[in-house]
């Protein structure tokens, strides 16, 4: 499930004493920058304020109505800064905007510093800044100071804004779904519900004899039971698994896709262990790689916390997220340990489609044969995202950070999924996470967006994030 891109609001900023004739040149290149990169743009009719900007706050107010007009149709607002830029306009157009702010200001050039000619929005831009934080209205800037809308230097900080956007609106609001109760002898994943409800975030909760119940009421004749069928055989690789485990598989599929569509789940946690292989003989796992590979967050252990930080990363990198373990050291490369799990890391992670085999450490509880469900493999060589998510004192507490899966070899005797993580100081990095009590699960992404998941997180959303 791909994550589209951000449409953004353009606000023309001037100051009446700056040549004019700036801003149709502005309006121009802006829109096709946006244009070349894939982004759509909402810009107020140029014929409604003088020369198509904002300088005053009556101008000020017809953008923002503009906005209040078309709320819910944008997921930021770019302020192109042309020339200087009047600070008491932008803030009367953009106060109540309620979505996150760049800042960009058009370079001057050496060979046009004559008064007919200089923009002066490398100062005007510090005005906009000043008044904006005078008023406590958040905003993002990025270096370089000034940028041109057609520069490399701008379509970097599209890209990073775009990113910034998404995780800031994903995560204003939202339901997850935790399926189960926690597991007893895992208090690590415990999560405060109030403290997610204060920041947007409402948990649903399932029973799982009621999951049971509605997995036993399917039959396999069902036209919603053979499609999931057939997608499940063509996901993975089955000759191991045997069909009564197929089937209990595909049923709980069904089930757990209509908790999505019928309550609005973005993201869920589920009770993995014990209870489905005592009672259905099967492991979940790869039903969890599944809905992550098609864009919904699936966390194993009922770690509420990890299945929300794992939709922040799918929003951010646009890939399919996973829930891993910090499991083990790489012999004593001091940068490098093994990520795994049991089988929930999405194909498109992995090196080649999962293998569903019995759960090989379960086995030893509940018996072999009766754990299927695993989908067994290896994590591609890739650079990733990562982090994690708990609640403490009603504060959304989290850390980010960026690593790079490699291609040295994981044993051949090594249960589940799994990969080698090379992350740069590793080790004072592992000391920083445990003591502030994180948990041993961490949610990872392909691609980078550390920096401006944080920022989305801590500027717009309030959470208490640690960059690593």
């Amino acid at each position: 499930m791909a994550v589209a891109k951000t449409t953004f609001a353009v606000f023309f900023g001037n100051r009446g004493f700056f040549p004019a004739s700036l801003q149709a040149g502005a309006r121009a290149e802006m829109t096709a920058a946006l244009k070349a990169r894939g982004y759509k743009a909402l810009m107020m009719d140029p014929s409604l304020t003088r020369h198509g900007a904002v300088e005053t706050p009556a101008e000020g107010e017809k953008f923002a109505a503009f906005l209040a007009r078309n709320r819910g149709k944008f997921g930021g607002v770019i302020v192109c800064l042309p020339n200087f830029g009047d600070e008491t306009g932008a803030i009367a157009a953009l106060r109540d905007c309620g979505v996150p702010i760049l800042i960009q200001a058009f370079p001057d050039e050496l060979d046009k510093m004559a008064p007919a000619v200089r923009r002066d929005a490398f100062c005007g831009k510090f005005s906009i800044m000043d008044v904006f934080v005078q008023y406590g209205l958040p905003f993002t800037v990025l270096p370089p100071h000034t940028a041109h809308p057609g520069s490399a230097a701008f379509a970097a900080q599209l890209d990073y804004f775009d990113r910034l956007c998404r995780v800031a609106n994903g995560l204003k609001r939202f339901t997850v779904g935790s399926v189960g109760a926690r597991t007893s002898a895992f208090k690590t994943v415990r999560i405060d519900e109030i403290a997610l409800q204060q920041h947007g975030i409402t948990m649903e909760t399932y029973d799982l004899s009621s999951v049971f119940a509605k997995m036993g009421a399917l039959k396999m004749a069902d036209s919603v039971v053979k499609a999931k069928a057939k997608k499940l055989a063509s996901y993975a690789c089955w000759k191991r698994a045997p069909a009564r485990a197929f089937d209990q598989l595909v049923r709980l599929g069904v089930v757990l896709d209509r908790l999505v569509e019928e309550d609005g789940l973005d993201c869920l946690a589920v009770r993995c262990w014990v209870e489905m292989q005592q009672q259905l003989g099967i492991s979940p796992c790869v039903l969890l790689s599944e809905m992550n590979e098609r864009g919904i967050p699936t966390a194993c252990e009922v770690d509420v916390g990890n299945a929300v930080m794992m939709r922040a990363l799918h929003l951010a990198t646009g890939g399919a997220p996973t829930c891993l373990d910090w499991n083990n050291n790489y012999a004593d490369e001091g940068d490098k340990c093994i990520l795994f799990h049991c089988g929930p890391v999405p194909s498109s992670l992995m090196t080649a489609r999962g293998d569903i085999q019995d759960h090989a450490i379960l086995a030893n509880a509940v018996g072999k044969g009766k754990a299927f469900g695993c989908n067994v493999g290896r994590i591609a060589p890739n650079p990733f995202t990562y982090g994690s998510l708990l609640t403490r004192d009603g504060k959304l507490c989290c850390y980010l950070g960026e690593g790079r899966f490699t291609a040295d070899p994981v044993p051949a005797d090594f249960f589940g999924c799994a990969g080698v993580a090379e992350i740069s100081n590793l080790q004072v990095k592992l000391q920083t996470i445990g003591y502030q009590g994180h948990r041993h699960h961490v949610s990872v992404a392909a691609g980078l967006a550390a920096e401006p998941t944080c920022e989305a997180m801590t500027k717009y959303l309030g959470y208490d994030v640690t960059l690593l």
